[in-house]
């Protein structure tokens, strides 16, 4: 509506001055053409005031004329030029867009009215965000379908088994299904938080919460996995009430753990609950082997896997540092990661403490 209008402005502002040219030009003439008359023709038996046009005057103001309206005829010619040349692309590319031509891009005229630059600007930015969701999009349904591939071909397969008799119905059997279905249903929920934090839906409670209490209820029922996986739990846990939803916390708190265990090297773990002018900071700390810095500043997008991690066919989704960095945005917070001189990673998740800030 802004460009609408300043053009709309500009061109009332070009028109009015191509008429005023128009006419300035006509009684300019008009002017050169008596003096030039009075200068070689001097009146002499002919009253002034009674003097009437001769057929050579006439002839004269319509010259001046003519030619007043050929210069405000090319003026209005290119005028319009400037301002339909980017108007048309602008309308050609949107065809071109709605016939699924994400490639779509329009140009301006050599010299554009500012207005329409802008305008041209403003679509080709659009166009480019369109196409780049569009390629996001199809590389999430990809992403997707592959992460869902894995655990359900095992449970086809073990089911399988167990219907022709491959497999004896034993507790381990129903133990590896039940593990299956549990990947299936946390990978649900990442998407699902996911998915909400992306289109701003992502509900969190804030209230006052004894954090360290809930902290350490869950670092119990996680430490015995991370002992099998050679790794001590160090708590340092800052033990007063703290704003924020303690459900959703938890929740970074257990996917920062878990890719810990699946690509840090075995040692002690360190996480840590503090609180700094007004910023609460729940920190784990690895003991390496660190974060290639190219790759640590995509770590929280969706599908991220680092191909320096000690294994890669450790697994996981790629989806549990993106639902600690939806969480912190939740809080009006952030997420960093960063590495360390002994050659260790940190991840940060940082919020307000404040309710009034949120």
């Amino acid at each position: 509506m802004k460009i609408a209008n300043s053009l709309s402005r500009q061109i009332i502002l070009s028109m009015s001055a191509v008429v005023l040219c128009v006419m300035a030009l006509s009684v300019i003439g008009s002017y050169v053409f008596y003096a030039l008359l009075w200068m070689f023709w001097p009146p002499t038996d002919i009253d002034v005031d009674e003097w009437l046009p001769s057929g050579v005057e006439w002839a004269w103001m319509g010259l001046i004329t003519c030619i007043s309206l050929g210069v405000g005829a090319v003026v209005a010619v290119k005028l319009s030029r400037r301002i339909l040349m980017p108007l048309n692309a602008v309308a050609a590319s949107l065809r071109r867009l709605a016939d699924g031509d994400l490639d779509a891009r329009a140009t301006a005229s050599e010299r554009p009215l500012a207005e329409a630059a802008v305008l041209v600007d403003d679509f080709n930015s659009m166009a480019t965000r369109l196409k780049r969701m569009a390629e996001e999009q199809s590389f999430w349904n990809a992403a997707i379908a592959h992460e869902l591939r894995t655990p359900l071909t095992i449970l086809r397969g073990r089911l399988q088994g167990l219907a022709e008799g491959v497999f004896t119905p034993d507790q381990a059997q129903f133990y590896s299904l039940l593990g299956q279905v549990e990947g299936l249903t946390r990978l649900i929920e990442d998407l699902r938080v996911v998915g909400l934090a992306d289109n701003g839906y992502l509900d969190v409670q804030i209230r006052s919460a004894d954090l360290a209490e809930e902290i350490e209820a869950d670092a119990e029922l996680f430490e015995p996995s991370l002992l099998a996986g050679g790794f001590v739990l160090q708590l340092d846990l800052l033990r007063r009430p703290i704003q924020c939803d303690p459900a959703r916390i938890r929740q970074a708190l257990v996917a920062m753990l878990d890719n810990l265990k699946r690509h840090a090297t075995p040692g002690n773990v360190y996480v840590r609950l503090s609180s700094h002018e007004g910023r609460n900071t729940l920190s784990v700390t690895d003991e390496g082997p660190g974060i290639d810095e190219a790759f640590a500043n995509h770590i929280f997008e969706p599908f991220q896997r680092g191909e320096s991690s000690r294994s890669r066919a450790q697994g996981g989704s790629g989806l549990g540092l993106a639902v600690v960095r939806a969480i912190a945005l939740a809080h009006g917070g952030n997420v960093t990661c960063r590495n360390l001189q002994n050659g260790g990673t940190v991840f940060e998740l940082s919020w307000p403490d404040s309710l009034a800030t949120l």
